[in-house]
């Protein structure tokens, strides 16, 4: 995809992600009014998260009716155009509905076979991450750069648990954090994981499995602030989701052995 093309969707993403923000900000004030469903285990969708995803696609497809999309709520639609969005409307929707200020709409870009294109944004707190590829990250506008933490003992990591997955490597994980003397906090979003990563709130996060569109968006800004990510894309991982691991440079391969990263 050529500069240009990115750039006008660059701007155009973080409109629509504060657009969509407002949206949901609404209805995080009158939760306790939405209808709910439950997905599964520890996953639920409400009313909010639907009405925000049609928002965000309406927008985008009207601007970019070449692209195509894949999102949490509504699905796949063209997903062999040369470019396709990454939409989580909502991140965190269960902090979202127990009024937890931990949740963010989340939009990346995937063309030529890597992202190019991430925005996130927590309405409550009025920050937004963005980031290009080549362009560097920024939150509200300001360069951002990962944690500068050479050791474990001054560092966090953001861990997620998926019930698609068992529940003893979760807990051997944090064990084997906490031997290493580097403490971890579950936030109960990953794209605001990946987000407090790139701007060095985290040191890095990592999950066992977890879904595209959590992490499309916050693997470009990570990167673009300096960090290493996985290959989070390799074999099904945009469709079927993967483990996935972003983290400082640095730190990058402790973190990678202490919790045998598979990509």
């Amino acid at each position: 995809m050529e500069t240009d093309e990115i750039e006008i969707r660059f701007w155009a993403a973080q409109a629509v992600a504060r657009d969509a923000g407002r949206l949901a900000a609404e209805a995080y004030h009158r939760r306790a009014e939405l209808d709910i469903e439950r997905k599964g285990t520890q996953d639920l969708v409400s009313e909010a998260d639907r009405a925000c995803e049609d928002r965000i696609v309406g927008t985008l497809q009207h601007l970019f009716p070449e692209d195509g999309f894949l999102g949490e709520e509504r699905g796949a639609k063209n997903t062999s155009a040369k470019a396709v969005w990454i939409i989580d409307p909502i991140d965190g929707t269960a902090n979202f509905l127990r009024g937890i200020p931990l949740w963010c709409v989340s939009l990346g870009l995937l063309a030529d076979g890597e992202f190019v294109i991430g925005v996130i944004y927590n309405p409550v707190t009025e920050e937004l991450y963005a980031a290009r590829r080549g362009k560097g990250a920024t939150l509200n506008g300001r360069k951002i750069d990962v944690s500068p933490a050479k050791s474990l003992e001054e560092s966090r990591l953001g861990i997620g648990y998926s019930y698609r997955r068992p529940p003893g490597p979760h807990a051997e994980a944090v064990k084997v954090l906490l031997d290493a003397h580097c403490e971890y906090s579950r936030l109960g979003s990953g794209a605001l994981g990946l987000a407090f990563t790139a701007d060095g709130r985290l040191e890095g996060y990592w999950e066992s499995h977890i879904n595209a569109w959590d992490v499309a968006a916050g693997l470009c800004i990570v990167k673009e602030a300096g960090g290493r990510v996985s290959d989070f894309l390799s074999g099904d991982g945009l469709t079927e989701g993967n483990e996935v691991l972003v983290s400082t440079p640095h730190l990058y391969p402790t973190f990678s052995t202490l919790l045998k990263v598979r990509s």
